[in-house]
């Protein structure tokens, strides 16, 4: 599917009564759907195979590369979504700024953003910048038939933070500096990052992604009236900026307990809840309206099979009364768990919930 081929405000039809899509949409399902963050990468032997010797941003930008990579983990654990294959840097990548992702440690920033002469690096992007990501998503939305696939970014908070720290930082001390000190600088970097952001999602919604999830990992390091004040602006003008295509907009931290309910009111149609709060708490704070996604402690899969279908069912009797419910796990799949602890719950969740 080309971008042409996909109008504003048209889904694609292949997906549509998925279950995956109606879980968003708060309609009726057969059964609850399950993918999980991270499900394409380093717990898959496979994955491994294909990507040794490829640097991580080069594996983003071959198209066949992405197109395996992202249906790897659909042959093998029959999830009920893809998640396209790709990093939260890319597009930032991609409008020049210079960055690379070091084994071990993450995206690192050459030359961080700290001043207003360095919003100038910040151009905007376009289609031809991420051509690859058109290409690939073509090519999966052909391999995948009636399994939709998620596109994804990274949100402007954790963009800027890598930006302005160079990289992973523990406390988010230079980020918040700026966020505190030059409120100004950082409204005008978080709206130039939500610009990109937005951008971005386009191009993989019009290439033919079926739902979209705004990744903002770091968020959780923030305080409720700053997220308000100082997030929520640049988060929402994502959201909104691609409403008018009417795919299900999911939005998802790390650690924000306190802050699901301003997430929410982000935008987005799903919230993702990680392990720290029960899906029927989370509900209450998030409010009507809004489906969830979540929960299990992604440890709990390093567990015996009696205990991981413990945890789970305590999942699922959580999200019993909820409108509607994806279930995943409470962050990304982690790097040395057993692939086929993921292919049982994946079965255990559908047999569970089959009507």
């Amino acid at each position: 599917m080309s971008a042409n081929d996909r109008p504003v405000g048209q889904p694609n039809s292949k997906t549509h009564d998925s279950a995956f899509l109606k879980a968003c949409r708060r309609e009726a399902v057969p059964h609850t759907p399950v993918w999980f963050m991270r499900q394409a990468g380093r717990s898959l032997p496979e994955y491994l195979k294909v990507r040794e010797g490829i640097p991580m941003l080069e594996s983003c930008m071959r198209p066949e590369l992405v197109t395996e990579i992202t249906l790897q983990p659909v042959r093998r654990h029959k999830v009920d979504a893809a998640i396209y294959f790709s990093d939260i840097v890319v597009p930032l990548k991609a409008i020049g700024i210079d960055l690379d992702i070091k084994p071990g440690v993450g995206p690192v920033v050459a030359e961080p953003i700290r001043t207003r002469a360095d919003l100038a690096r910040l151009r905007d992007l376009t289609p031809e910048d991420v051509h690859y990501v058109t290409e690939a998503i073509g090519m999966l939305t052909g391999e995948l038939g009636s399994t939709p696939l998620i596109g994804f970014a990274g949100a402007p908070f954790t963009l800027a933070s890598y930006l302005v720290e160079g990289g992973p930082s523990r406390n988010h001390e230079n980020t918040k500096a700026m966020m505190y000190g030059d409120p100004e600088l950082w409204a005008d970097l978080l709206d130039r990052l939500a610009e990109i952001t937005a951008a971005f999602l386009k191009v993989q919604i019009e290439a033919g992604a079926s739902a979209v999830q705004l990744f903002d990992s770091w968020v959780g390091a923030l305080a409720p009236a700053d997220y308000r004040r100082s997030i929520l602006p640049a988060s929402a003008k994502v959201f909104d900026a691609v409403a008018p295509y009417d795919v299900p907009r999911i939005h998802f931290g790390v650690g924000t307990g306190e802050l699901l309910g301003l997430m929410g009111e982000a935008g987005a149609d799903v919230v993702g809840v990680d392990w720290r709060v029960p899906l029927d708490e989370a509900a209450r704070r998030v409010g009507p309206g809004k489906a969830l996604q979540g929960n299990l402690d992604p440890a709990v899969l390093f567990a015996p099979t009696a205990a991981v279908e413990e945890k789970t069912r305590e999942v699922l009797d959580a999200a019993a009364g909820l409108e509607g419910h994806i279930f995943n796990l409470g962050h990304g799949v982690l790097p040395s768990m057993d692939p086929d602890s993921l292919t049982r719950l994946v079965a255990y969740v559908h047999e569970q919930t089959a009507k």
